[in-house]
């Protein structure tokens, strides 16, 4: 939980890393990114975590949870999650279908996701940093 009022994605911006939410934040925010990430036609998706693990876990949850395909590596490097050690980026793209992932000092913890070709370019945003367990 979090002592700062989180009550929409906005309140979220300009955060380093993401901040701990209660069942009610978290069930605010999928619920207000679910009707933002509608007006999209893709995606772009940025995760900072501890480990390349972590992120490819988070990754997946967010998949299954928001019914987007699977990426899949853009490296050979990246076949096997575990071969980064230390906290990653790992940078994904739904109109390529790929992720790629890459040792990053100095992050925080959390999601991006940037939504791409609006119905109104007002729909276009980055939403984040969301916390790597919101789609669990």
């Amino acid at each position: 939980m979090t002592d700062l009022p989180i009550t929409d994605l906005a309140g979220l911006r300009g955060l380093r890393t993401a901040p701990a939410l209660d069942a009610t934040q978290g069930r605010r925010l999928r619920d207000e990114l679910t009707d933002r990430l509608g007006a999209c036609g893709w995606f772009t998706v940025g995760i900072m975590a501890p480990s390349a693990a972590a992120a490819l876990t988070a990754l997946r949850e967010l998949e299954a949870a928001l019914g987007w395909p699977s990426l899949q590596p853009g490296d050979a490097g990246n076949k096997e999650p575990g071969g980064e050690s230390g906290p990653v980026f790992l940078k994904g793209n739904q109109r390529t279908g790929l992720f790629h992932l890459r040792r990053e000092d100095g992050l925080g913890a959390g999601i991006l996701i940037t939504g791409q070709e609006g119905s109104d370019p007002a729909d276009e945003d980055t939403w984040g940093p969301l916390p790597l367990d919101l789609f669990t």
